[in-house]
């Protein structure tokens, strides 16, 4: 085994653990703060196999912005953080479906790539990256920008109770 064999199992195995933990966890910040762990062992296997802007792009864009999002929305909303008694689920029917599910998934992806190896593709660079995403992709780009400021927006207007409350009449 070579050292980037070791990393890829050391920080597969993190990620696996971690994004358990973001599943079964009962906090919903820590299952956030999990969710940055497995985010970032993510970004870890990109660096080890050689994709370096794409584990940027994974480290700006999922742990910087998303669960930043996920933690203010939850902060600003003043959501229940702790377990919940009348939310919470027996666990087996998720088990046996999600296994099922897994299963599945290694039967179909092993039946329909039946073991062969195929060439390597021709390596990208930054340059070609950039030109898709600021010329083809901008569009879409820019909406998501869009969505997630509103989103910000959302939440904030929903933690205030004073907005858009109706004046309470006085004697």
């Amino acid at each position: 085994m070579t050292v980037a064999d070791v990393l890829l199992l050391a920080l597969g195995t993190v990620a696996v653990g971690s994004g358990a933990l973001v599943v079964t966890s009962a906090h919903l910040v820590r299952s956030g703060l999990y969710l940055v762990v497995s985010l970032g062992a993510i970004a870890g296997l990109y660096l080890v196999l050689g994709a370096e802007l794409v584990a940027w792009v994974q480290v700006l864009v999922y742990v910087g912005a998303v669960v930043v999002l996920l933690l203010f929305a939850v902060m600003l909303t003043r959501a229940p953080i702790g377990p919940s008694p009348d939310l919470d689920r027996p666990a087996l029917p998720a088990v046996l479906i999600g296994g099922g599910l897994g299963a599945g998934l290694a039967v179909l992806f092993a039946d329909a790539f039946r073991w062969v190896r195929y060439p390597e593709a021709d390596p990208g660079t930054a340059e070609r990256v950039g030109e898709q995403i600021f010329g083809a992709w901008v569009l879409p780009f820019e909406v998501i920008s869009i969505l997630l400021l509103s989103a910000l927006v959302g939440a904030i207007v929903l933690s205030r109770p004073d907005v858009g409350a109706r004046p309470t009449p006085e004697a």
